[in-house]
């Protein structure tokens, strides 16, 4: 604090009364101007060279299969790669894992994300920094106010895509594993009437479309990777490491087993399904017990002061009634 305060002192000194905001935002301004040297600058890939060298060598493209292939918008966030993207495989495949639990799953959603990142933070700082250059002209600030307007609306600018993403994995997770029992009903029903694993995930994606929606894209995309020609086993393995979710996992095992050993796959749904049930109720039953302890402390509050008031009130005034008496 004693630091802060001394190179408020002389910054006051050397610029005058806005000398704090003038260092802070030329600051910022070294900082992005050096930034964007490293941004603009991207190194061409091995494999990108030798797609552009096929691609040349293409005579006559098809204007409307480029359009098709064009990815979801995210072209004009190439020339960023380099700054938006993880530098290692591991933390690519952590990044896009994490960004498919939240429902993105475009190629791009990783150099969005990271942009976002960027974007907010720096909109956060510049408006903090705005906010503190008005602040200061009616009243002068100290160093602790300048820095706490001006870097705090940038970590929240910064944090707010991470809270976001963090929100919407967890809406989905909920929604799948409230959905899940009833699924496995529905694909039981199915599988019992005739039809086969495949046509079941299918009708079970769109039956669930309009009450589960997250349940009922991860069925879709099973249905149609494995009607692309993928192996099963593949596509439930992927969906079991996407979903991230345990009785997902348990479930995969066990279509995984069925077909491994040739057992009835029906058997093996009416008993995992049934167990799903249990658990459903299980679930219920544990957020129900912890009522009771939730609502002690508030009916502490709301309730103890005032039966207290009603039972020593009288007393209380009686004594002061004689005291004030005598």
């Amino acid at each position: 604090m004693e630091l802060l305060s001394l190179l408020e002192t002389y910054l006051t000194d050397r610029l005058g009364p806005l000398g704090p905001l003038i260092a802070v935002g030329s600051l910022g301004i070294l900082l992005i101007a050096l930034t964007l040297p490293v941004m603009l600058k991207k190194r061409v890939e091995p494999f990108d060279r030798i797609r552009a060298q096929r691609t040349a060598a293409v005579a006559a493209p098809v204007q409307k299969g480029q359009a098709l292939r064009r990815a979801s918008g995210s072209e004009k966030l190439d020339r960023f790669a380099n700054l938006l993207e993880p530098k290692t495989a591991e933390e690519m495949s952590a990044s896009r894992l994490k960004m498919m639990r939240a429902g993105y799953r475009s190629k791009g959603a990783v150099r969005a994300f990271h942009a976002a990142q960027f974007a907010l933070g720096v909109g956060f700082l510049a408006a903090g920094l705005l906010y503190a250059m008005v602040a200061s002209a009616a009243a002068p600030l100290t160093m602790q106010q300048m820095v706490l307007y001006t870097i705090l609306p940038g970590a929240i600018g910064y944090y707010l895509p991470v809270y976001w993403i963090k929100r919407r994995a967890q809406e989905r997770y909920d929604q799948i594993v409230s959905g899940f029992p009833d699924a496995l009903d529905m694909m039981l029903v199915c599988v019992e009437a005739g039809q086969s694993l495949d046509q079941s995930i299918l009708r079970v994606a769109r039956e669930s479309a309009a009450g589960y929606p997250a349940l009922a894209e991860e069925f879709e995309i099973v249905a149609h990777e494995v009607k692309a020609g993928k192996e099963r086993v593949a596509v439930l393995k992927d969906m079991s490491e996407r979903v991230g979710i345990p009785d997902v996992s348990s479930f995969v095992t066990t279509l995984i087993q069925s077909a491994t050993f040739g057992t009835s796959i029906a058997e093996a749904l009416r008993v995992y399904s049934s167990e799903m049930r249990d658990k459903r109720v299980m679930r219920a039953e544990e957020k129900a017990n912890t009522l009771p302890t939730k609502l002690t402390l508030g009916t502490m509050l709301l309730t103890v002061p005032p039966l207290m008031l009603i039972l020593i009130g009288p007393s209380v005034y009686g004594i002061a009634t004689q005291l004030g008496g005598q």
